[in-house]
């Protein structure tokens, strides 16, 4: 395009082409700028006339971008975020809001977190609710995509790992973390069990049985990946999806299982189970706050305090550990 060309160009279209960018369907970005599918689809037409490529065509129910259009989009969102904030600042007011945030997550991170977060909504945030759903992946980014779910914490490594790859490759990058804890697994079995009163060596814990707290239900975790890495596996015998059911089962059977070391006190029978550090290297569980970069239902301020309070949380949580600012 050139200079000349530019000056004539509607900026609206961005404002459409950045929509269709977030939502990649027309029929989604038209509801949410609440215009018609043919407005969109006549802004998207003037644009590529403008610029000379197609920018986005159909596959399936959706668009897919082109090369051109993935190298626009972070330039335009920027743009566009900016003269938003310039012109209308976003404020979230705490006091008087009324807003209700939805998070998932496991009930460990929900015991550690809750307590000291409903105590800061009580004090400065009385109108706002947090509504909590179970975690069932290690992957959330679909139920955030979906809008069931504001924000997800938990564990999530290959997801964290695979969005830092790509924004340092120049990748346009759908989502943000930020790191709220580090947790440490112990081994949990009930007082008495033979394997209490001594050193648990790994020969001895891949012999025994095990219960694995799966969200998917798959009888695979990343225990089982860390003991693959060096030619061992442990028998999975039970999986369940809580770790509360999972400190309740082993204190009346054999069976052993993991549980983060915060969460003894919070299971009300850890006078009833014994602790043992695994057998094997494993490295610290980072637990992240996951975000679509662009959630359209809330604002992005009611986020960042939410995210905020968050952080108080786990400082509360974890005096002692070095957590971000």
């Amino acid at each position: 395009m050139q200079a000349h060309q530019f000056r004539h160009l509607d900026l609206n279209l961005l404002r459409v082409f950045d929509e269709v960018m977030t939502e990649r369907s027309l029929t989604r970005a038209a509801d949410k700028l609440a215009i018609t599918q043919p407005a969109v689809s006549n802004a998207i037409r003037r644009l590529r006339e403008a610029l000379g490529d197609e920018l986005l065509v159909r596959s399936g129910q959706g668009v897919e971008p082109t090369p051109l259009a993935h190298a626009l989009w972070p330039v335009v969102r920027e743009s566009l975020a900016r003269l938003q904030n310039t012109f209308a600042p976003e404020r979230f007011d705490a006091a008087n809001a009324t807003q209700a945030f939805v998070v998932a997550m496991a009930d460990a991170t929900a015991a550690t977190l809750l307590p000291s977060l409903m105590h800061i909504l009580e004090t400065e945030a009385p109108g706002v609710s947090v509504h909590v759903q179970p975690l069932t992946t290690r992957d959330p980014r679909e139920v955030l995509e979906d809008e069931t779910a504001d924000l997800a914490v938990g564990y999530f490594p290959f997801v964290v790992a695979e969005m830092t790859a790509r924004a340092q490759s120049g990748a346009l990058v759908d989502f943000e973390s930020r790191r709220l804890y580090d947790g440490e697994y112990l081994c949990v079995m009930r007082k008495g069990h033979p394997l209490s009163e001594s050193l648990l060596t790994l020969d001895k814990y891949c012999e025994a049985r095990h219960m694995l707290v799966s969200f998917s239900g798959q009888p695979f975790g990343f225990l089982d990946e860390a003991l693959a890495s060096i030619g061992r596996k442990r028998r999975v015998v039970l999986t369940v999806n809580q770790y509360f059911t999972a400190a309740r089962v082993v204190a009346r059977t054999d069976l052993l299982t993991v549980l983060p070391r915060h969460f003894g006190p919070a299971t009300g029978i850890e006078d009833l189970l014994a602790f043992q550090p695994l057998p094997l290297r494993v490295e610290s569980v980072h637990v992240d706050a996951l975000w679509r970069s662009r959630a359209g239902h809330i604002p992005h301020s009611a986020l960042e305090w939410l995210l905020h309070a968050m952080e108080r949380s786990a400082r509360a949580a974890f005096p002692d550990q070095e957590l971000p600012l």
